[in-house]
């Protein structure tokens, strides 16, 4: 019988195509760790880390006029309530020896002014309050923000927005957003994103704003 030879490749020579994802079963802690340092800050891929399940994203490039636009969403909402916020962005979460999530944006605002001027996460930091996810979430994504406790996920996908909300340790579909309770988003948000794609983004924020004003 031929002997087996394991060949073993970095995780950062794998070429994923725009939309795609692999999962890799059975890693640790330190292992995902250690893919993180390898694969580096300056990339397109997105992970998630739960329960030993490493899941790594790149995402379609057609996602990023929804991310950025929610984001804006948003920052208009938060500002016309006068209330203060600190976005920040794509950070990697984690909770020691459990979890790690990467989301497309997430906002920091029952907790913002201890984030001011943070350049890195420190390990007593709070989870964000609002992460905002646009393309298909899987379930090791959701139980990474769970394991690390964010209060509130948004999953805008195929033109619908789903409003997670943490109740009791797990997480619940809202027709509303604890943080924005008087607004329906679910029916806004998707009705914006379409209009931006047709007549673009700026249009579309600035006729969600005269809504909102009016």
């Amino acid at each position: 019988m031929a002997a087996v030879t394991l060949v073993v490749k970095p995780v950062s020579q794998m070429q994923l195509a725009p939309g795609s994802a692999v999962t890799i079963p059975n890693v640790s802690w330190q292992e995902f760790e250690s893919i993180l340092q390898e694969l580096g800050e300056r990339r397109s891929a997105r992970i998630a880390y739960s329960k030993g399940t490493l899941e790594i994203m790149v995402p379609l490039p057609e996602h990023e006029k929804p991310k950025e636009l929610i984001s804006d969403i948003v920052k208009t909402l938060l500002r016309a309530r006068g209330r203060r916020y600190e976005p920040f962005g794509s950070t990697t979460f984690k909770r020691e020896g459990s979890a790690g999530v990467e989301p497309d944006a997430c906002f920091y605002i029952q907790n913002y002014q201890r984030m001011i001027g943070r350049r890195r996460l420190e390990a007593d930091d709070p989870p964000p309050d609002l992460a905002i996810e646009t393309d298909v979430t899987s379930k090791t994504t959701l139980d990474a923000y769970r394991a690390i406790g964010v209060p509130e996920v948004w999953v805008y996908d195929s033109g619908r927005l789903n409003i997670y909300v943490l109740t009791d340790g797990i997480y619940l579909r809202s027709d509303t957003s604890p943080i924005f309770e008087e607004m329906p988003l679910v029916q806004i948000i998707p009705s914006v994103v379409e209009r931006a794609w047709q007549v673009g983004s700026l249009q579309a924020l600035e006729e969600f704003e005269a809504m909102i004003r009016a």
